[in-house]
């Protein structure tokens, strides 16, 4: 049984506090309204586990996505790595510029940019805090910044604290509006036009809830067209492209060759690499502004000998070439995912029914360079559909997740699949075949014409767990 659905079906049948206890504080009891907004929907969240990962579910949607947690190897190179380090400390008892500093993390930065072919490295806790960092440190009064509308939440945090004049989106990977964007920010900023102050541009490798990748080759071109002066930078999120694209996983700007056309380069390592913490790779004058002015890695401890020893090992097995099999194995996989679902009979008439959309796969696979192991599988806009599916997938032992708003845009929901190395090929087509038996349900529901009254099987099921829960007073 998915404890997923297990756990859903217990968040949404929780009482609450409001009317338990009507002497509460009002702070809780604000809090709980909030809550109470969210269980009406049938979205307050929760957490839970799997104790039957690798027995009775299948993993597709955590982000270990070269096996390399999976299969032990890390674990067993981490401990090595220990072991030859006896005296190292749980904690690196202070922030880097006071006790926080050792020659192991010089050291392990400094070969961590040597494979990323960049001048210097900082490392960081963990992504959030480097984003952040970099956005409040880096762009100076006047400056502006210029994102791909999907950008990660934690650069939208780091930029409301920056001190750019302008923030202005253009539409996700496009290219035109890539274009007027910068046109608009040259034309309306005399400093900038006048070479003066700087625009930095901030997008992503692959977007974790797209799958698709960045055109940063023709963002840069378009960039460089348009402020020949060189005043406007990019910054790179490499959390999900880091270890799946570029020689040895070395990312999508390694990949491309454009390393000294980005002034920064963020990479997250607890997904691919399984390790944890981030990495910035930058040149110095960056390294050092993040230093004096990113107050995020300025008042916060530095990385302990634990997680700087977990990166070294990842970095290692990239190094070594000994994970380019699996980055072939994901292309493989998801190439064989496409070729179950679309040559599936339910297929086109799922897909004109907008029962199950990719839009991944609109492209032209002879114009698709890269081939990522992220496959959102969108459903019918604006209904439960996602969620459906969820369950579907769930209770008969995959594990994914749905995704709606405000995750992704209204009208976008989804479920997400993540592929792994470590994933087989009776998996892969096992999943495909479920998701397939799910929509032949949902053409049949069509068909009767009793969708909103009948829910498939496996949303029955789920709401069946949410109503004993109520029953049994769930708390």
């Amino acid at each position: 049984m998915s404890t997923f659905v297990q756990s859903w079906a217990k968040a949404q049948a929780q009482k609450s506090q409001i009317h338990s206890s009507k002497n509460a504080p009002i702070f809780f009891r604000n809090l709980e309204a909030e809550l109470d907004t969210l269980r009406e929907n049938q979205r307050c969240l929760s957490i839970h586990s799997y104790p039957g990962l690798g027995k009775d579910m299948i993993d597709f949607a955590s982000a270990d996505m070269l096996g390399l947690g999976t299969s032990g190897r890390m674990r067993e190179a981490f401990m090595e790595e220990l072991a030859q380090n006896p005296d190292w400390w749980v904690s690196a008892s202070g922030p880097r510029l006071t006790f926080g500093n050792s020659k192991y993390m010089e050291d392990l930065e400094h070969d961590i940019a040597e494979f990323h072919g960049a001048e210097t490295a900082l490392m960081a806790v963990n992504g959030g805090m480097a984003n952040a960092a970099i956005f409040t440190a880096i762009p100076r009064a006047g400056d502006a910044l210029v994102y791909d509308e999907y950008i990660h939440a934690t650069v939208h945090d780091g930029m409301k604290n920056s001190l750019a004049l302008v923030k202005k989106a253009f539409l996700h990977n496009n290219l035109d509006s890539f274009r007027d964007t910068l046109e608009s920010v040259r034309n309306s900023q005399p400093l900038i036009r006048n070479g003066k102050r700087c625009v930095l541009i901030a997008v992503e490798g692959i977007y974790s809830m797209d799958g698709d990748v960045c055109p940063l080759e023709e963002l840069v071109s378009i960039a460089k067209e348009i402020f020949p002066d060189g005043n406007a930078q990019f910054v790179i999120d490499e959390a999900h492209s880091h270890g799946v694209i570029g020689p040895k996983g070395a990312g999508l700007v390694s990949a491309l060759g454009l390393e000294k056309e980005i002034a920064i380069r963020m990479h997250t390592l607890p997904k691919a690499m399984a390790a944890g913490g981030a990495v910035i790779m930058c040149n110095n004058t960056v390294r050092n502004m993040l230093l004096n002015f990113g107050r995020n890695i300025l008042f916060s401890g530095a990385p302990g000998f634990p997680l700087l020893a977990a990166i070294r090992v990842g970095y290692d097995f990239l190094q070594s070439g000994e994970t380019q099999q699996a980055q072939d194995r994901i292309k493989y996989m998801v190439q064989l995912f496409k070729d179950k679902l679309t040559s599936h009979p339910v297929w086109d008439a799922a897909n004109d029914a907008k029962i199950l959309r990719v839009p991944l796969w609109d492209q032209d696979e002879q114009e698709q360079r890269f081939w990522t192991p992220i496959v959102p599988i969108l459903t019918r806009p604006n209904t439960k559909h996602n969620v459906y599916l969820a369950f579907h997938l769930q209770l008969n032992g995959f594990i994914a997740y749905p995704v709606y708003f405000p995750v992704v845009p209204k009208s976008a929901e989804r479920v997400r699949i993540i592929f792994h190395a470590s994933n087989t090929d009776e998996e892969i087509e096992a999943i495909a075949a479920s998701i397939c038996a799910w929509a032949e349900e949902m053409l049949e529901i069509d068909e009767e014409g009793t969708a909103g009254v009948r829910v498939p099987t496996a949303a029955r099921q789920a709401y069946a767990m949410m109503e004993k829960e109520r029953l049994n007073g769930s708390a």
